[in-house]
């Protein structure tokens, strides 16, 4: 077989199968998982001698760059994205004042960004941080899923990316988990306690986030049809050392709401797709509950989480998923440290998660805002080194 037999959608569809393409696939910017921030974006279009170009954000809170054709062809990136538009029924628009951007999503929370060396929104109100009931919870307007403007666009850059580009590409979700944003809307220290001394309000907000994000994926599979390969979940579950909540508790409340959720997108998709599934830190407890409930590929791999090591990660569920990302550590080495100690991680992670396919290269997580571009390309030059199967150059 020889390389040119190898569209980056048929590698990619390769890798989910568990099977081994030319090399490992590669990613930048086809989720707002597997991006990059701004700043770093513009040093590294730099870097790669491109013009400059108008860099338009892809996702306001965490300032990610929608990443332009030409790094895309200049990296070979294999994966790109289809993801909603912003909805035509959000309120006010975003302002400034008291030296913060800011801005109100349209789940009713408040996020500001310090005007002055901010790389981020961070939240600082929620909606629901005074109601408690469900009677209260009942008169809360949340978002429209079927707001018109969600979907313009989405086919026909679906059906561009398929046929022009033969790429994979990811479909992207309308929001959040559906326990973030319930940590999200209500506060964090109200909702760890309502899932304990609360629990009936605590799943009625489960249910209403879940009910927009079906509503969403049911109209979402629906207009793009039989191209979809891949959509996008997610739900941060754990912190750098353990999980957020007693792995039970989240077996009574979460677990069956994302069984749930799977199940009813995989009903609605026209063609069999594979869930990408999000959750930094250290889940290795929970792993086995997430393929119950239907995953097939986990993000981002936090290798620097308790329990994380890639090894034994894929000795014990590259069976079941497709590791996506976990390619490079992104709270020390790629941003801190040198360009060979960069490379030297990249070789590691591929020697443990490559072999048998299963594996679609990204850094764990976004790459963040003080990244230099050096060792971003380092990364791209280790991956085309040693993510080739069969002994043949990509």
């Amino acid at each position: 077989m020889t390389d040119q037999t190898w569209t980056s959608r048929r590698r990619v569809a390769t890798a989910l199968n568990h099977q081994e393409p030319d090399r490992v696939p590669y990613d930048l910017g086809g989720t707002i998982l597997t991006g990059i921030h701004e700043r770093a974006y513009r040093r590294l279009r730099k870097y790669l001698g491109l013009p400059e170009a108008s860099v338009e954000i892809e996702d306001p809170i965490q300032q990610l760059a929608r990443v332009h054709e030409d790094v895309k062809k200049k990296l070979q990136v294999d994966v790109w994205g289809v993801n909603p538009s912003k909805p035509r029924g959000i309120g006010a628009l975003p302002w400034s004042e008291d030296g913060y951007d800011k801005l109100v999503d349209e789940w009713g929370i408040e996020w500001w960004k310090p005007q002055d060396g901010g790389f981020y929104y961070d939240m600082r109100r929620h909606p629901l941080a005074e109601i408690d009931t469900v009677q209260g919870l009942a008169k809360y307007k949340f978002p429209d899923p079927l707001d018109p403007g969600r979907y313009e666009g989405m086919v026909a850059r679906a059906n561009e990316l398929m046929n022009r580009k033969q790429v994979a590409y990811v479909l992207g979700r309308n929001a959040p988990g559906i326990f973030e944003i319930a940590l999200w809307m209500r506060g964090f220290e109200n909702y760890y306690c309502d899932m304990v001394a609360n629990q009936a309000f605590a799943e009625a907000l489960l249910d209403a986030i879940m009910e927009v994000k079906m509503r969403y994926w049911a109209r979402a599979l629906e207009l793009l049809g039989p191209s979809v390969m891949m959509i996008s979940e997610a739900d941060d579950l754990a912190s750098q050392n353990r999980c957020l909540v007693n792995p039970e508790l989240y077996r009574k409340l979460i677990k069956p709401r994302h069984t749930k959720l799977f199940t009813f997108i995989r009903k609605h998709a026209q063609v069999p797709v594979k869930i990408f599934y999000h959750s930094c830190g250290a889940i290795a407890e929970i792993i086995p509950d997430l393929i119950e409930s239907g995953i097939d590929i986990l993000n981002p791999v936090q290798v620097s989480a308790a329990g994380m090591d890639t090894k034994e990660l894929k000795k014990n569920f590259g069976k079941d998923v497709t590791f996506y990302g976990g390619g490079v550590d992104t709270q020390r080495v790629l941003p801190q440290g040198t360009p060979q100690e960069v490379r030297d991680e990249v070789k590691r992670r591929i020697d443990d998660l490559a072999p048998g396919g299963g594996f679609i290269f990204n850094t764990v997580h976004n790459i963040q805002a003080d990244v230099p571009p050096e060792n971003i390309m380092a990364m791209w030059e280790a991956v085309r080194e040693y993510g080739v199967y069969g002994g043949k150059g990509g």
